[in-house]
């Protein structure tokens, strides 16, 4: 899987509340992330390939930066985040150093998310109960919710990032604005199941949701946000055990189900349309799946109609499993490509903080999508993620207004050196006399 193009996105499908196991344990080691780069070659990894070995607890969440194919924000039980530069090609060694280790959780960080359009937002959810929006450019947070009694079981960012939905263990689903500080929508139980839920808000504002009946079914559920009353949709499944984690693509309007233990996957499209939620097939295979990854939508080959790539994580291997319409043309087909989210963000950080709202940037994947080339990223108080790049600039071509400022910070940055020269010297004279028995 080569990264940096297909930016994989891991989550995994054990239980919030259960003590998690790193889903890469049976191909890396625990509690260190493993990141392979085989660029679609198949067979073992290396005992010894390079891992990710920042974290001194199991790493819980992932999530790729979807400005920067580079950028990989991690949480773990050691209570912080970190946000790391992967190298384009191949580790040579292992990667121990982060860009930014985010500290302000007081329990194991299990979630972290990127805002959909804003620059170097990263959204942290802990087991102390509580969120933190970071600018991971400076460092620093932004904002802080403590809303939620109990665990936070799962978040989701709405299109433009003006608000989240989260479920949690004391069974209410949650509409959240951040730069509110607020809970602007809530409704109890709209699973009866005391399992846990998840939610993620679709392109048009709804809540899609998953969860389990009162007598333990898995059923999944379409809301709309501004009346919580009754569902706009509500369908049982199945009596299975594992919990349904599900993958949206917004340019198609599909869901993806995939639980911890199942050997399917589930999909449907939501339409305005009763049923608003219409099954279309699954897909099948002998292996129950322990973990499941998707690839954004501009990593998709679109000479061969496939609108999806989901890599399915089993005990000793990695699956790529490819969803592809059956058409026989070769040319470029609209229908099944509209423009998707391409990797440049809507506004900066303080843009997104003093209230603008911005819907993703968005892109043709006619021509195919090209990543652009990787940029170093350089630590800065201002802004760490910036990938924007910087004009290189000789002394010759420097302002020469700024020559006398610098030239004055140089002699009193000697008159510095000298002052503390003289003062050790006078130091070690002192010592001398001690040692002599002179003084």
């Amino acid at each position: 899987i080569k990264y940096n193009f297909c930016s994989l996105e891991a989550f995994y499908l054990t239980e919030p509340n259960e003590q998690k196991i790193n889903a890469l344990e049976k191909i890396s080691i625990n509690p260190h992330l493993c990141l392979c780069c085989c660029t679609f070659q198949t067979g073992r990894v290396d005992k010894n390939y390079p891992l990710v070995i920042g974290h001194s607890g199991p790493v819980l969440d992932i999530d790729w930066c979807p400005h920067d194919d580079n950028i990989l924000a991690s949480g773990s039980e050691d209570c912080t985040a970190m946000v790391w530069q992967i190298p384009d090609h191949a580790l040579t060694r292992p990667l121990s150093e982060p860009i930014v280790v985010l500290e302000g959780h007081s329990k194991r960080v299990g979630i972290v998310t990127w805002h959909p359009t804003a620059r170097n937002i990263l959204l942290t959810a802990g087991s102390d109960n509580l969120i933190i929006i970071w600018n991971v450019g400076t460092g620093e947070p932004l904002i802080s919710m403590d809303d939620h009694p109990d665990l936070i079981y799962s978040i989701s960012w709405n299109r433009n990032g003006s608000l989240f939905c989260t479920t949690c263990k004391d069974r209410r689903l949650r509409v959240c604005d951040p730069r509110k500080r607020d809970v602007v929508a809530e409704r109890l139980a709209p699973h009866e199941g005391i399992r846990p839920m998840r939610a993620i808000f679709t392109k048009d504002g709804n809540i899609f949701t998953t969860g389990f009946t009162r007598m333990s079914q898995r059923e999944l559920g379409l809301w709309d946000p501004t009346n919580f009353e009754e569902p706009i949709a509500l369908l049982e499944l199945d009596t299975s055990n594992g919990v349904l984690l599900p993958y949206y693509d917004p340019d198609a309007n599909m869901v993806y189900l995939c639980g911890k233990g199942d050997s399917s996957i589930r999909y449907f499209e939501i339409t305005e349309e009763p049923p608003y939620v219409h099954y279309l097939n699954t897909f099948s295979s002998k292996e129950p799946q322990r973990g499941m990854g998707f690839m954004p939508k501009r990593g998709v080959d679109v000479t061969k109609c496939e609108i999806a790539r989901l890599f399915k994580l089993l005990d000793k291997k990695c699956e790529p499993i490819t969803m592809t319409v059956p058409r026989k043309s070769d040319l470029f087909q609209d229908d099944l490509y509209p423009d998707t989210a391409g990797p440049e963000p809507a506004m900066e950080p303080e843009e997104w903080l003093d209230g603008r709202n911005e819907d993703p940037i968005l892109v043709s994947l006619k021509e195919g999508y090209v990543p652009p080339k990787s940029r170093e990223l350089k630590v800065s108080k201002k802004n760490v993620l910036d990938s924007r790049p910087t004009t290189r600039r000789s002394m010759s071509t420097c302002d020469t207004n700024s020559l006398p400022r610098l030239l004055e910070e140089l002699q009193n940055l000697k008159a510095t050196v000298l002052s503390q020269e003289k003062r050790i010297c006078d130091l070690e004279n002192k010592l001398s006399q001690y040692t002599n028995g002179t003084a």
